[in-house]
């Protein structure tokens, strides 16, 4: 069995939406991924395992 960490490591990226930078935490604890961008309010949050959407908001994106 895996030991995961409970520490949630931080990536800087660019987001997807509009370029600017914007985070990329990986919460393994959780499993989760969260995206993020403070300039245009972009949120991803998909599972880590399965790849699965949990929640999203892009603004500026027809849904």
């Amino acid at each position: 069995m895996q030991t995961l960490q409970k520490v949630p490591t931080v990536q800087a990226i660019r987001c997807p939406n509009c370029g600017s930078p914007a985070e990329r935490h990986h919460l393994t604890a959780s499993r989760i991924t969260r995206t993020q961008c403070p300039a245009c309010d972009y949120l991803m949050i998909t599972c880590s395992e399965t790849g699965n959407v949990i929640e999203a908001y892009a603004p500026g994106i027809p849904a």
